[in-house]
């Protein structure tokens, strides 16, 4: 098992580190300090050749922009809270809604950019 770690961008002058993980059976993972986000899972074929299997870009510049979430961590939960509230031992909780009046993976500010 190895990790490595370089220089991938910055943004608002804080800078991204890229970090690669990789086995002995020749699997590596890219996983950037921007929000987590995955940006590149290379998996053996049958014949043993690596390949990647998820979509993301070459280099940072785009996921600091607009994209369709190449990567992303979603949130702190997987899908909608009704109504935007939840009850935990008699105490209701009020969330931000951000799917109409549903609070859809955690919040209008998601992990992807953290």
């Amino acid at each position: 098992m190895s990790l490595t770690q370089h220089a991938f961008g910055t943004a608002d002058g804080t800078p991204i580190e890229l970090y690669t993980l990789q086995n002995a059976n020749g699997m590596s993972a890219d996983i950037m300090t921007f929000g987590a986000s995955l940006v590149a899972l290379r998996v053996p074929d049958r014949a043993g050749q690596p390949g990647d299997v998820v979509l993301g870009f070459d280099d940072f510049a785009p996921y600091n922009g607009a994209h369709p979430y190449f990567g992303a961590v979603i949130g702190r939960y997987g899908n909608r809270i009704a109504q935007g509230q939840f009850s935990l031992n008699g105490q209701t909780y009020t969330l931000a809604q951000n799917n109409g009046s549903n609070n859809l993976h955690g919040g209008p500010s998601g992990f992807d950019r953290l």
